[in-house]
């Protein structure tokens, strides 16, 4: 890399990291005396250890780091170009024949890096916030042991309908189980039971009910039964809750894992679809967000270190309230949630282009 780049990119690529990892580091330690200042008392009440709460929160870094990566390279890209531009090194590099594109395409390369470690950082981050609710008691206070009137759908193709479930007591109530078949050979059959106890060595015990047997349209043959086990049933009374987990602790393969068995419960999984991509979306937005930032830079010798950070909360104010309105277009059907995902980051990838063919190289 040294040989690649010359001393200017190295000079240009060394005053960009250090504003970025200012800022990276920052806002989170920002966001920690914020979220404290508001959250310490509910934290006293559940008596939590302060050794406990503050680890709590230094697992929490890396996913607000996550989150505020672009607002990072952008304040990282307006902060360096507009010293740059304040003390005339901008011009001084054009005067030695560097075009402004090539002057700031080091910190292009910056902002690569820069969404190389955000997806890392996707990746990392899930276990942590697990680890993190576990710590402050969140997940004691959140879940639920208990659900009514639900369906749920195995992998392998079976319908359960459940009037109610209790995971402390490991039973079911007014069961309904449906596995579809192709013909005489391999029939359809449904089985009703009033309830269901399950049996960690032995798997779910169903009693007092009926099973219909379907071999073809015509032909219904009933059995009545006092108990039945169904080899098949093997989904612990936990995992019927099909909420084990938020999707802030799940990887990009996990959540997907879990919205494929909330779509076959019958959940509507828009809005977990978007937030799956986004995984992937805000990284990539340090590259397209610095393309805003850097035609920017330019004018802010107007108005000096001011004008850079209000050049800055502006564009991040306006990127956060996009990625909520796309947010709620992807949830709401209106747009493909994968492709609303996206939408912010197109929308600021044209602005940002054309800004930047603008500029006087």
């Amino acid at each position: 890399m040294t040989r690649v780049l010359r001393p200017l990119d190295r000079y240009v690529l060394r005053e960009f990291v250090k504003v970025l990892v200012a800022t990276a580091l920052g806002f989170p330690i920002l966001v920690i005396v914020i979220d404290i200042s508001e959250k310490l008392d509910t934290y006293l009440l559940r008596q939590l250890p302060v050794r406990d709460i503050a680890l709590a929160y230094l697992l929490g870094i890396p996913d607000t780091m996550f989150l505020v990566l672009p607002a990072a390279v952008l304040f990282a890209t307006v902060f360096t170009i507009g010293g740059f531009t304040r003390h005339s090194e901008i011009t001084a590099a054009k005067a030695s024949g560097i075009s402004f594109h090539r002057f700031i395409a080091p910190i292009a390369l910056g902002a690569l890096g820069a969404t190389g470690f955000g997806l890392v950082l996707a990746e990392v981050v899930p276990p942590l916030n697990a680890r993190r609710l576990e710590l402050l008691q969140e997940k004691a206070f959140r879940n639920t042991n208990e659900r009514a009137n639900f369906a749920y759908a195995s992998e392998t193709g079976r319908t359960y309908r459940i009037g109610y479930a209790d995971v402390a007591e490991a039973r079911v109530q007014q069961l309904e189980i449906e596995r579809r078949g192709t013909g005489p050979v391999y029939p359809t059959y449904v089985i009703a039971a009033t309830a269901g106890e399950w049996r960690p060595t032995e798997g779910w015990l169903l009693r007092d009910g009926v099973m219909h047997v379907l071999p073809d349209s015509l032909s219904n043959l009933t059995f009545a039964f006092d108990s039945l086990r169904d080899v098949a049933f093997q989904e612990p009374p936990s995992g019927l809750m099909a909420n084990p987990k938020a999707p802030a602790e799940m990887g990009f393969r996990d959540l997907g894992r879990f919205i494929a068995a909330m779509e076959r419960s019958g959940t509507d999984v828009r809005k977990l679809r978007v937030e799956r991509m986004l995984k992937i979306a805000i990284p990539v937005t340090c590259v397209i967000i610095m393309l805003i930032g850097a035609p920017l830079a330019t004018s802010t010798q107007r108005g000096g270190t001011a004008y850079g950070i209000g050049i800055s909360l502006a564009i991040t104010i306006i990127f956060l309230m996009l990625l909520q309105l796309t947010q709620a277009i992807g949830a709401g059907g209106l747009v493909q949630p994968e492709l609303a995902a996206w939408i912010p980051g197109a929308v600021f990838g044209v602005i940002g282009s054309i800004l930047l063919s603008r500029v006087r190289t």
